[in-house]
C-alpha cells in the first residue's frame, strides 16, 4: 500500500497484465515457485501479492477474485503456510522454505527447549502449552484459555504475532464464531495451529542440522536471484 495526499492506495498490476495473479490456485502455485511472499507491498518492489494483482480486486468479498479472500483459502488448503512471517506482517511460506525460516527464526530450538533455556516469555509459554492438547484453536479461545484480557495477561496481539514470527504458530483458517444454536455470526477470526500440526514435525525441523546463519544466507541468495536490486538491509528488515 502507498500513502499519498493523506490516503492509502493499493499498488498492483493492470487487469490485462500477463503476469497478474488471477486465482487462488495461481497464488498457491506462485508461492511454490518463489518460495515465500508477503501479502502487502514493502520496500522491495514486486515482492508481495499486492504487487501482482489488480488493485480494484481487493475487499470485494468475491472468493474468485479477491486477494483478501484468497489468504483464507490458501491457508485452508494446507499447501502453503500463512501467518505474520515478514516484519510482523502477513505472508506465505512454501513447504520447501518453511523449514529454512523455522531454522533461522527458532535458532534450532523447539519451543519447550527455548522456554527451558529462558529464551521465551512466560506469556508465550501460556499460549504454546495449549497446543499440547489441541491441534488448532481460534484466537478468541486462545486469549481466554491463556488468561489474557481484562485483569489478566496483556498484549495478546503482540505475543501471538511474535510466535508467528518465530514460526511456532501459523494461521490454519479463518472461521466465524457459532452462537448457542450453532449458527455462525460476526467476522471470521484466525484459527491457529503449529506448523508441525499442519506439515509434520519431520518437514518443519528438517533444516535443524544447518547453522541458522547458513539458512539466512540461503534466503539472501534466493532473494538476490529473484530481486537483484534488493539491498541486504531491506531483505533483513522483511525476512529476518
Amino acid at each position: 500500500m502507498k500513502y499519498e495526499d493523506g490516503q492509502w492506495y493499493m499498488q498492483g498490476l493492470p487487469r490485462n497484465h500477463p503476469d497478474r495473479i488471477r486465482t487462488v490456485e495461481a497464488l498457491i502455485a506462485y508461492v511454490g515457485e518463489v518460495g515465500f511472499l508477503p501479502l502487502f507491498g514493502n520496500e522491495i518492489d514486486g515482492f508481495s501479492l499486492e504487487d501482482r494483482v489488480c488493485p480494484s480486486d481487493w475487499w470485494t468479498e468475491d472468493p474468485e477474485t479477491d486477494p483478501w479472500e484468497w489468504r483464507c483459502l490458501a491457508a485452508r488448503s494446507g499447501r502453503v503456510a500463512y501467518g505474520k512471517f515478514f516484519g510482523k506482517k502477513a505472508g506465505f511460506l512454501s513447504p520447501e522454505w518453511l523449514p529454512v525460516f523455522a531454522n533461522l527464526r527458532r535458532d534450532g530450538y523447539d519451543f519447550d527447549s527455548r522456554y527451558e533455556e529462558g529464551l521465551a516469555k512466560h506469556r508465550e509459554q501460556l499460549i504454546m502449552q495449549l497446543f499440547e492438547d489441541h491441534d488448532e484453536l481460534p484466537s478468541y479461545e486462545i486469549k481466554q484459555m491463556a488468561g489474557f484480557g481484562k485483569n489478566g495477561e496483556r498484549n495478546f496481539s503482540g505475543i501471538i504475532t511474535d510466535l508467528q514470527m518465530q514460526t511456532y504458530l501459523a494461521i490454519k483458517d479463518f472461521r466465524r464464531r457459532l452462537n448457542k444454536k450453532g449458527a455462525p455470526y460476526g467476522m471470521a477470526v484466525a484459527v491457529y495451529a503449529t506448523p508441525e500440526a499442519l506439515f509434520g514435525a519431520e518437514l518443519v525441523t528438517s533444516c535443524y542440522g544447518e547453522e541458522p546463519e547458513a539458512s539466512w544466507q540461503r534466503i539472501v541468495s534466493h532473494m538476490h536471484a529473484l530481486y537483484p536490486e534488493a539491498q541486504e538491509a531491506e531483505i533483513r528488515q522483511i525476512c529476518r
